[in-house]
């Protein structure tokens, strides 16, 4: 590969805000300087631009299996595809291990799928469902040697994904002592499960009762139940997709007493409101997300727990279902559970829109800085999750993975313009203020403008040092 001068752009970092050129070579940052002369370089002009280190985004589920052969509609390609065209230059999806299954056979099975197809660099959390003494056995080669150094576990879902307490503890204890974390689905799931089978007894099958049988204080409990035991077991602890004050409140209180405690939120519990299950018919269907759609006030405790870093990043749970059955199919498909809400497949799609909605929603609305924008899009996801400084920054030796954004131009969010698979947009006719113009993956331009550049299979692997050790 050539190097290629990016010229005159507003570089801003988790730190940093100034105009400077960057000169990239055999793609990393060689040199950033205020003038950069390089006649043999292929050079781009971002005067007027901003400059940010290619986003992160730490939780996505491409073409991933739901059980009853449901599966997720965005491939390894079309998802990081949509990734790269909102500015998203590495993502972190998951491996899970099925009942009877190894960890490392998990990580396996997906290191296969995605090598051939992935437009942008990858890694991958493992998800343990069947926890016992031969799968505890692999977790530390799978943190030391696979480069993988964080575990999902669900505490929802029971007969499916969830796990015990004890089985928690015991995973805990053993990847602690090698860098590794446990992020954690923080839901009461046999509560949960009582509502639901309660609902259904009584007849109650709309979406709207998807989130009635989900209450936000049964992800306060499953939160400040977990932080408990990570504080037993001495090791770090991530809350994933947090979504309600009880929950942030299990958080904040133990970060005040020193416990390594960290969560994401999302987009979509910045944004929308419980509201959404009001939508007539089986339109809120599209809205059915796990954790569901909180009160409007549950915005407002969000962001200022993002502004005060008791919540850590931004994810999208980038989860997406066809609303229609045509033309992937039922399996793909919302209507899968067109007369039962606990059947209708849970997630929702977003890995396009994420730092456009965060810089317009949060930088202009003034709910955070610029500089935070970059900390909780790019840098902290880097640092939480064992990338940083090799990624996540604007810096000499790191990889070149650069957006170039246009702070001023104002366009409106559309299923019909995105580039995921699925056939609606969460945000569909919003107009924001903040658009992605180019996107450089190690150096090359793989996005530029409305033009695809890149091509299957050129996003590489990457093995993780630690995580939750760096902030």
């Amino acid at each position: 590969m050539g190097k290629v001068l990016i010229k005159g752009g507003r570089i801003v970092t988790a730190v940093d805000d100034y105009v400077a050129d960057i000169l990239i070579d055999n793609g990393t940052i060689e040199a950033i300087a205020r003038t950069i002369d390089a006649e043999d370089a292929e050079t781009y002009d971002a005067t007027g631009l901003l400059v940010f280190p290619g986003g992160i985004d730490a939780h996505v589920h491409m073409e991933t299996p739901m059980g009853n052969d449901v599966y997720t509609c965005d491939t390894f390609e079309s998802g990081t595809i949509s990734a790269a065209f909102g500015g998203t230059t590495t993502i972190i999806d998951f491996a899970q291990q099925f009942h009877d299954d190894s960890p490392k056979a998990a990580l396996d099975r997906r290191l296969a799928a995605a090598e051939p197809q992935c437009c942008v660099d990858y890694a991958f959390h493992v998800i343990l469902t069947d926890v016992n003494p031969s799968s505890l056995a692999e977790l530390p080669d799978l943190i030391n040697h696979d480069g993988v150094s964080s575990f999902k576990m669900y505490m929802a879902y029971p007969g499916v994904l969830m796990v015990d307490d004890a089985d928690i503890f015991k995973t805990m204890r053993k990847v602690g002592s090698h860098g590794g974390m446990v992020n954690l689905h923080a839901e009461n799931g046999l509560v949960i499960q009582a509502l639901i089978d309660e609902a259904l007894e009584q007849g109650n099958t709309s979406p709207k009762y998807h989130q009635l049988t989900r209450p936000g204080i049964m992800e306060g409990e499953a939160a400040h139940r977990v932080i408990r035991i990570a504080e037993l077991a001495e090791i770090p602890v991530y809350i994933v997709h947090l979504s309600s004050e009880y929950a942030l409140q299990a958080v904040v209180e133990a970060r005040d007493r020193g416990i390594h405690a960290f969560a994401e939120t999302c987009p979509h519990y910045l944004f929308l409101d419980k509201s959404e299950y009001d939508r007539p018919d089986f339109e809120a269907a599209k809205y059915v997300m796990t954790p569901p759609l909180r009160t409007h006030s549950c915005q407002h405790a969000l962001w200022r727990g993002l502004k005060f870093d008791d919540l850590q990043l931004v994810a999208t749970d980038h989860c997406p279902f066809c609303f229609n059955e045509n033309p992937m199919g039922l399996l793909k498909s919302k209507r899968f559970g067109q007369d039962n809400f606990n059947k209708i497949p849970n997630g929702a799609p977003g890995v396009e829109l994420r730092l456009t909605l965060l810089y317009d929603g949060g930088v202009r609305a003034g709910h955070i800085n610029i500089n935070r924008f970059v900390q909780l899009t790019a840098t902290a996801p880097a640092k939480m999750f064992g990338l940083f400084p090799q990624k996540g920054t604007i810096a000499i030796g790191s990889d070149a993975d650069i957006v170039l954004f246009d702070p001023n131009e104002t366009h409106t969010l559309s299923a019909s313009n995105h580039h995921s698979l699925v056939d609606y947009s969460l945000f569909e006719g919003r107009e924001v203020t903040g658009k992605v113009k180019r996107v450089f993956l190690r150096g090359q331009c793989i996005v530029d403008g409305d033009q695809w550049l890149g091509k299957p299979g050129m996003g590489r692997y990457q093995p993780r040092s630690a995580s939750g050790r760096v902030l």
